[in-house]
């Protein structure tokens, strides 16, 4: 962006553009028109900051749903503009995302609440049909909870909340045996012997410590060469190509195990993402621990070639971070 001169002739860079605006008026006539109006900025995730102005942070998407809802305002026989801004004076930056805050967080305890009534529900329903409305239920909270995330633009505090007590409901609702520490597992992965990739780093260390810890404390492990191996029977392959558990999407394996397990346990989820970030390095969940979990890591694989001297060691850091995570989350 070109700058403007300063008062000795430097150029100076205009501040960055934050904000875009939406000023509208609407004819009281129809009535649908402004109910209309209004449904379509609610789904676009904005908030009012004065009666008619509605602000949304600056993008091109952004750019595009707004002057689709002022077409729209002006084939109703209303006016509007959209501007992109900045505030100078007045209102504050902090001020307008303690809004977006606010909204995201208001529609997160909406989702908790409806949630928690399902979990009163499910430990109450005995006949199967029961069970079934109350998993269409949770389903459609699920959904629901992804469409606000999507229109969380600064990571509102309700989002993990809600995500616990879903994932919580979840696993009540998948049934299957109970683990020592309380994770739902399958007694046919019981005394399997656990395949994975030899040279074993954080993604392996952290699945191989949750696989012992909560669903298999009988679990061997064994480290073998990368695509050429081919499984004997019972054994089940983690973190490698064709895997039985392994990287699906953007999650990283730690992250396909607490979803296929059911596993729930205060602290999880939090190491999943800090294992998410060290392994993924797209900085999706930005823990403050992670970088220190990264070091930590590093340093077992630079001191110890062995395998199952780094499995080891990566054990004994996660049980400490476990305990860590478990305790400051209460």
């Amino acid at each position: 962006m070109a700058g403007n001169l300063g008062p000795k002739g430097e150029a100076q860079t205009e501040p960055e553009t934050r904000w875009l605006l939406l000023i509208h008026q609407i004819p009281p006539k129809p009535a649908y028109l402004r109910v209309k109006i209004w449904r379509r900025i609610q789904r676009l995730g904005a908030v009012a900051i004065k009666n008619s102005v509605y602000v949304l942070p600056h993008g091109e998407q952004a750019i595009e749903d707004l002057h689709w809802v002022l077409r729209e305002i002006i084939e109703g026989g209303g006016d509007g503009t959209v501007c992109e801004s900045r505030f100078v004076d007045g209102l504050a930056d902090a001020q307008v995302t303690a809004l977006f805050h606010a909204a995201r967080d208001a529609d997160y305890v909406q989702v908790t609440e409806e949630a928690r009534r399902l979990e009163r529900d499910a430990r109450r329903a005995t006949k199967s049909e029961k069970r079934a409305e109350i998993e269409a239920d949770l389903a459609r909270l699920q959904r629901k909870l992804a469409d606000i995330a999507a229109l969380d633009f600064f990571g509102a505090r309700g989002r993990r909340t809600a995500e616990d007590v879903l994932s919580d409901l979840e696993a009540r609702l998948r049934g299957a045996g109970t683990h020592a520490d309380g994770a739902k597992v399958s007694s046919s992965v019981r005394g399997r012997t656990w395949v994975t990739r030899k040279g074993i780093h954080v993604d392996r260390m952290a699945s191989a410590w949750l696989i012992r810890r909560f669903i298999d404390d009988k679990a061997r492990f064994k480290f073998v060469p990368g695509k050429t191996y081919q499984p004997e029977r019972h054994e089940l392959r983690f973190d490698m190509y064709e895997g039985e558990f392994t990287h699906e999407g953007d999650r990283c394996t730690f992250e396909v195990l607490l979803e296929r397990f059911g596993l729930a346990e205060p602290g999880l989820r939090a190491i999943a993402e800090i294992v998410h970030d060290v392994d993924l390095k797209d900085s999706k969940f930005g823990r403050p621990e992670t970088a220190g979990i990264d070091h930590l890591v590093a340093g077992v694989a630079m001191a110890h070639k062995e395998d199952e001297q780094r499995l080891a060691r990566g054990a004994a850091i996660f049980d400490d971070l476990y305990e860590y995570l478990k305790r400051k989350r209460k």
